[in-house]
């Protein structure tokens, strides 16, 4: 069976091939509605226990992943946005989320170069903060 998030819903960004994938910072509450399926959870820190499945990638604030399977964990993402709920977050939701997002731009398939602003456009005009998290995303294979 397939689930997906709404596709209106805030922090929900749809990529060229309609995976549904919700960015969101985890300082704010969870938002309502369904619960993810799998989570990505990018920070400096363990972050605190779910009930879904999740991954925790070692990512410090406003810094680039520091964890040798970030490549694989976006993959990961990725394809199971095909058919599950997929969640990636950080505590603000914009920089490094947004940079793990313009990643899986990447792999859905718009050039490198145009995936942090196919970001900005669709999820929020601040992802991407830095220019080394600009830099990754020019890079990521």
């Amino acid at each position: 069976m397939i689930t997906t998030w709404e596709p209106t819903a805030a922090g929900v960004l749809r990529l060229p091939s309609d995976r549904l994938i919700r960015g969101r910072a985890l300082r704010r509450p969870l938002p309502q509605g369904p619960q993810p399926d799998f989570a990505l959870y990018l920070l400096g820190h363990q972050p605190p226990p779910v009930t879904w499945e999740n991954r925790w990638l070692r990512w410090p604030d406003f810094w680039l992943p520091s964890d040798t399977t970030t490549i694989d964990a976006l993959r990961e993402a990725w394809a199971r946005a095909e058919t599950e709920r997929v969640e990636i977050a950080c505590n603000g939701g914009k920089g490094r989320t947004g940079t793990a997002l313009a990643c899986l731009v990447v792999l859905d398939g718009i050039p490198n170069r145009d995936a942090v602003a196919y970001v900005r456009q669709h999820y929020t005009p601040r992802a991407v903060e830095t220019p080394w998290q600009r830099r990754f995303v020019s890079r990521f294979q």
